[in-house]
């Protein structure tokens, strides 16, 4: 991550020496888009925490180490569209559920998800993308989830 904030940090510079009106005009911009954007993101992260916290670690346990491989990865796919965790925390917790039981296949299906579905962002999504391309969105990154889950099942021998 160091590296990619030295990468912007030179190439705002190398912008700043080319054309510092232009690059002092695109900042504004930027500053003007992101406190646009941030009563929304703030709102967003304090569900978050809320969810993380009302949402102890045995009952993620509960619902996706299931004996029932199909239930458990379309648990993991419905828990993991809906929540909203960043990855150093989701990472984390696939370790924790992979130690007490759940198959690489359901944890894959919940990360995938995590990561690309947003049912709680779909809001603020249709507001700057639009209600049809926020819904395309999230019904793609489902599919491919599904698919993603599917494949890694496969390769772990987890499905015949």
């Amino acid at each position: 991550m160091l590296i990619l904030y030295i990468i912007t940090v030179l190439l705002l510079g190398l912008s700043l020496l080319a054309s510092p009106r232009k690059t002092g005009r695109a900042l504004q911009i930027a500053l003007r888009r992101f406190l646009r954007i941030a009563p929304a993101f703030l709102c967003m992260l304090m569900m978050v925490a809320v969810a993380l916290y009302l949402v102890p670690d045995h009952v993620l346990v509960q619902v996706l180490a299931r004996e029932n491989k199909w239930i458990a990865m379309g648990s993991a796919l419905g828990f993991g569209s809906v929540s909203i965790m960043p990855g150093f925390i989701a990472f984390p917790l696939c370790g924790i559920l992979l130690d007490r039981g759940a198959l690489y296949m359901v944890l894959s299906a919940f990360s995938t998800t995590l990561m690309m579905v947003g049912v709680a962002t779909f809001p603020m999504e249709r507001t700057y993308l639009g209600t049809r391309l926020a819904l395309c969105r999230n019904v793609v990154s489902f599919i491919i989830a599904t698919v993603v889950a599917i494949a890694t099942g496969l390769f772990f021998g987890e499905l015949q």
